[in-house]
């Protein structure tokens, strides 16, 4: 039968011709990921697209629950030094490589020994994996580790096809192989990624749609101007500035979510040859540039009171907040006699690199002119968030407007960033002592020991600060008003299940 034939049987018994067309769901990413590797990348938006791609052992609820995904089950030794968990019978990798306890090892072998994985230092408690039959797996820890569970609901507990990942080695970001509810296709750097269900997938029936394409799209204004157009059905990090547009659009609908992360800029003080700079060899002068930004105005001009000030990795809403370092006011003076105390009493030009996105530029062009009053230049350089990334961890940097998208567990915000190995210390900061308190928060289930740790630990950043915290966002997402299902999550994902267009 012809097409046309087809599309008129199809008119005939009263289905309309879109129907017949395949569901193919269209979401605006403010950046473009980074490799789709999970034991190599980084990137916020890299975890979006992992939501479709890569299922983990386990997953989180909206109220940051860790729940069962590809492990339906686990149970820890009283000493707290083993982790057995039950896996899910009949799931397969999209290249039909089988899911098993062999295939889980093989994935904690590749984060723990890959020489480029950034996964190494969240999972240093696993001494050994062992597949105790085809569905159970056993972890022994060397200590007790109460981050282990959060770690294995992100990327560390994403599982790639054994098989995949050793025949591409380092190059298996360019085709990766996973378990999700979708398989890869192609990607075009700066242009999409394209993703297609795969009919294998072991809650095939939750998901509708037949392809998932992601669009990076930097600019705000442009990428809500393709939601309204039609030429996206959904996009993350909807600026602030558009919030009361959207609200008011009676074909667009909007979701939130208080997000776990953070916003700030880096400072290299010890990774390669540009940590040579005044902000990178001196605390002081990081200080300085802290007390001369006015967080609360921060908040009111650029993102009209959406989010809120922060001077720590959680926010002052967490219970891991150290309350004794609250929110500092701007003092001018303040900055002016830190960066005198350090020999620049003529001020300093220090580089910062920033996103080239309309957002990041405004909110670094505010901190640009208030520096400025207190003797800080601030020389702004525009970079692709990939390219950015890069130069970071090769420490082709001085300083860098970056921010973190939050974690279930307080070490997923700090641990990483500040311990003398941590797989994203891209500042290269390294403190034994910070390293002990921090390595220490890891070994204890109990909530006040932890806390007294991470207060510690706080303590000694708030005068080191290889990062000086900005502000804590919340997730934004703007819809067409035919997406029907969609729950808002607090890390900001995307998850599809349940998803689909209303008819």
């Amino acid at each position: 039968m012809t097409i046309t034939k087809t599309l008129a049987l199809a008119l005939t018994l009263g289905i309309s011709a879109s129907a017949l067309q395949a569901a193919d769901l269209r979401i605006g990413l403010q950046e473009d990921p980074d490799i789709l590797d999970p034991d190599q990348s980084r990137t916020f938006v890299g975890r979006i697209v992992y939501a479709s791609l890569c299922d983990k052992l386990v997953d989180i609820t909206p109220e940051l629950e860790i729940v069962p995904q590809l492990a339906t089950g686990w149970d820890w030794s009283d000493d707290g030094l083993e982790l057995t968990m039950t896996l899910r019978d009949g799931v397969t990798f999209h290249d039909g490589t089988a899911f098993d306890a062999k295939a889980v090892v093989a994935n904690i072998d590749r984060s723990q020994n890959m020489d480029e994985s950034r996964r190494k230092s969240e999972l240093t408690s696993i001494t050994a994996a062992e597949a105790v039959d085809d569905l159970t797996v056993k972890f022994t820890l060397g200590a007790p580790d109460a981050t282990l569970l959060a770690q294995l609901a992100d990327r560390a507990g994403m599982m790639v096809s054994p098989t995949a990942a050793t025949e591409a080695g380092v190059d298996f970001g360019l085709n990766p192989v996973c378990s999700g509810p979708f398989k890869f296709v192609e990607r075009v750097q700066q242009d999409r990624i394209v993703l297609e269900k795969f009919t294998g997938y072991w809650d095939a029936d939750a998901i509708h749609f037949d392809t998932v394409v992601f669009l990076p799209i930097p600019d705000t204004t442009v990428r809500l101007a393709n939601l309204r157009s039609g030429d996206l059905d959904m996009l993350e990090r909807l600026a602030a500035t558009d919030v009361a547009s959207v609200a008011d659009d009676g074909f667009l609908l909007m979701e939130q979510a208080v997000s776990l992360g953070y916003q700030g800029i880096t400072v290299n003080v010890a990774n390669g040859e540009r940590a040579a700079s005044p902000i990178g060899e001196n605390s002081a002068v990081r200080r300085a540039l802290s007390l001369a930004i006015d967080r609360k105005v921060i908040n009111q001009v650029v993102f009209e009171g959406a989010f809120a000030a922060g001077n720590q990795p959680f926010p002052p809403t967490s219970p891991w907040y150290n309350k004794d370092f609250p929110v500092p006011e701007r003092d001018v003076a303040a900055a002016r006699a830190l960066l005198e105390e350090a020999g620049f009493a003529d001020g300093i030009t220090i580089e910062v690199q920033v996103p080239n996105n309309p957002v990041q530029m405004q909110l670094m062009q505010v901190v640009q002119a208030m520096a400025a009053e207190a003797g800080i230049t601030v020389e702004l350089l525009a970079k692709e968030f990939a390219t950015l990334l890069s130069d970071q961890t090769a420490g082709a940097y001085t300083a860098s407007q970056i921010g973190w998208s939050g974690r279930v567990d307080p070490d997923g915000n700090i641990h990483q960033f500040m311990t003398t190995d941590g797989g994203i210390n891209d500042s290269h900061y390294s403190n034994p002592q910070v390293d002990e308190l921090l390595n220490g928060a890891r070994v204890s289930n109990d909530m006040a020991t932890r806390k007294q740790s991470y207060d510690s630990a706080l303590a000694i950043l708030q005068d080191d600060m290889p990062i000086i915290y900005l502000y804590h966002q919340a997730w934004i997402w703007a819809l067409d008003d035919k997406v029907q299902g969609f729950v808002p999550y607090p890390d900001g994902m995307i998850r599809l299940q349940g998803v689909s267009f209303s008819q």
